[in-house]
């Protein structure tokens, strides 16, 4: 028998325009961790490709990457948040999700511009909101909760991101471990885009239901705040200008820039 492509995927709402149907695919082995933990296993050898955080790609060598689909936003995406106790400009210290590895360097990015505050970052299991600190870093389903349900002060980086920048946001492409031959298996990742974006108002309206947040907060959150296929120009250029102000914050390898498949 061949050996299975393992591949990783985010437990969230925001992957499932991108991995569904995926675990039915022949030759396909789909399991799920937050991103710092898919990041360990690809760099590990535990995963071949990973739904994951996109400054990986500029933290070690060999990567490629699924050009013209991943999770990404033009504006807000209600599922990345910094939490608020204090006006923005009056943030000193902020702790930062331990799930997350590309919103930490998000917000790093945007907040190196005035005094820059100091950054805690919390240990798995932790959370971030239970420290003394002038605002805490939250990502996925548990943002987006905290945003709409809890009605929480808060300050969204990938909005601040596209207005500084006029680029969307990647958060997350599909990332090809070095060494992978993904050819064979490209078009069951494009036929999950598919089916995923087919399936997205669906998805939106039972996440509404299982987490008691109205209809339209989640298919707002879904189907028009996330973004799952970019022209792959554009999304080369956005990858490139993150990694070059991440690099300028010594956060990334400035010389990394890894290839993009086609689909």
């Amino acid at each position: 028998m061949k050996t299975p492509l393992r591949v990783g995927t985010v437990p969230y709402l925001v992957g499932r325009p991108m991995d569904l149907g995926l675990e039915d695919e022949d030759g396909i082995e789909l399991r799920y961790e937050v991103p710092s933990r898919l990041v360990e296993q690809l760099r590990t050898g535990e995963i071949d490709v990973a739904l994951v955080s996109s400054i990986e790609l500029f933290r070690r060598p060999e990567y490629s990457y699924i050009a013209g689909i991943g999770v990404a936003g033009r504006g807000v995406v209600s599922s990345v948040q910094l939490f608020l106790r204090k006006a923005i400009e009056e943030v000193r210290h902020v702790a930062l999700d331990p799930s997350s590895r590309t919103a930490r360097t998000l917000a790093r990015i945007l907040l190196a511009d005035g005094p820059a505050p100091s950054f805690e970052e919390v240990e798995g299991g932790t959370d971030p909101r239970e420290l003394p600190c002038d605002a805490w870093l939250r990502i996925g389903d548990p943002a987006l909760r905290e945003c709409h349900g809890e009605g929480l002060a808060h300050w969204n980086p990938s909005e601040q991101w596209t207005l500084q920048t006029g680029l969307p946001f990647v958060f997350a492409p599909w990332i090809v471990a070095p060494g992978v031959n993904l050819d064979a298996h490209l078009p069951a990742f494009e036929r999950a885009a598919d089916q995923g974006l087919a399936a997205a108002l669906d998805l939106a309206r039972q996440a509404a239901r299982e987490w008691d947040l109205p209809e339209e907060v989640c298919e707002q959150y879904l189907t028009r705040e996330c973004l799952y296929r970019l022209p792959a120009g554009e999304m080369e250029q956005a990858l490139w200008t993150f990694r070059n102000r991440a690099a300028a914050l010594d956060l990334c390898d400035p010389a990394l820039a890894p290839r993009a498949i086609a689909l």
